[in-house]
């Protein structure tokens, strides 16, 4: 199991060492301050049993506001129970790949980027990226023992963004766009989730993501007003693909099928659920600030967001703003 993307990139090396943006010499210093293990930060001591009744609040909230009508209803109790769990499973396995795809994303822009602050700070990331998939994997093959493939347009967005050489669409698809998206989504999973271990986890991840986004940011910010309209078109395309594969992906057709629901029947009605589409709408709440800070909300961006209802998150304060105020002030 393993996927292979062929990409033509050129390997920029910089002798100069002079570090110019004090933004991403403070945002590397965090870094490097907020190290984590995964062995000995993390109580793993636990149990946790899949398929356990639901003993917390959210359990039964999500039953009652998610599953009443259902396609699953028709299997009772210990089907809800079941969906519950599997949903927490799928979940987890996408943050797992996702965040394997940010290691070697992150690990091409140590490779890509043409100035040695940036370089500094995407290799601390990277062994950011690397603790994050050891925790993720170890959750899942040793404690639920339970886990999912990747989902196909998680899939499609990693292959579109491996196969680019362009460093800065690079940064655009996996620090704003992958990670913005699960920046929000590990918040929403950490209040669905049903044992302490994955909240652990999940706590530690958010706190290193919240800088990985606010880096890709910072990086990006006054490239894109200086590009010509041809170029700024290929950005506003690789926006508008990047958020419907992104929106695509919380349809749980992988789930459906495991339950044993139709997954025509289960996506129709993903689609229309109240509490999926606002949870849907909620995971771009990161990502539609942070292109407004960019300069990339332009208009065909923005009516593509409409369709989508998610550019009411265009007044949310973008992520470099959000995570360090100072940081904007020194970018």
């Amino acid at each position: 199991m393993a996927m292979q993307v062929d990409a033509n990139v050129v390997t920029e090396l910089t002798w100069d060492y002079v570090t110019r943006h004090p933004a991403l010499v403070k945002l590397y210093e965090k870094g490097k301050a907020s190290q984590w293990n995964a062995s000995t930060d993390v109580d793993w001591s636990p149990e946790v049993e899949f398929g356990s009744p639901l003993d917390m609040q959210f359990g039964q909230d999500f039953i009652e506001q998610f599953m009443p009508d259902s396609p699953i209803a028709r299997f009772g109790e210990e089907g809800r129970t079941r969906m519950a769990w599997e949903f927490q499973s799928w979940m987890v396995s996408q943050f797992m790949h996702g965040e394997q795809g940010a290691l070697v994303a992150t690990a091409r822009l140590v490779e890509t980027v043409p100035e040695i602050d940036s370089k500094f700070y995407a290799a601390n990331q990277v062994a950011d990226e690397a603790r994050h998939v050891e925790a993720y994997a170890r959750y899942l093959n040793d404690k639920l023992q339970h886990q999912y493939p990747i989902s196909a347009p998680l899939q499609s967005l990693l292959e579109d963004i491996m196969s680019e050489k362009r460093w800065d669409i690079t940064y655009l698809g996996m620090q704003i766009m992958v990670e913005g998206l699960a920046l929000a989504a590990f918040g929403l999973g950490n209040f669905m989730f049903q044992d302490p271990i994955i909240k652990q986890i999940t706590d530690l991840v958010m706190r290193d993501e919240a800088r990985h986004v606010a880096f890709g940011v910072l990086s990006l910010q006054g490239l894109y007003p200086q590009m010509t309209s041809a170029e700024l078109r290929e950005r506003e395309e690789f926006v508008m693909q990047a958020s419907q594969l992104m929106h695509d992906r919380f349809l749980l057709e992988q789930v459906w099928e495991r339950v044993g629901v139709d997954v025509e029947e289960g996506k129709a009605y993903a689609h229309s659920n109240p509490l999926m589409m606002v949870f849907r709408q909620m995971l771009f709440s990161k990502i539609v600030p942070n292109l407004r800070k960019l300069g990339l909300l332009t208009d065909p961006v923005r009516q593509q967001f409409e369709r989508l209802d998610i550019i009411h998150f265009e007044a949310q304060p973008d992520s470099a703003t959000e995570f360090d105020p100072a940081l904007t002030a020194t970018a």
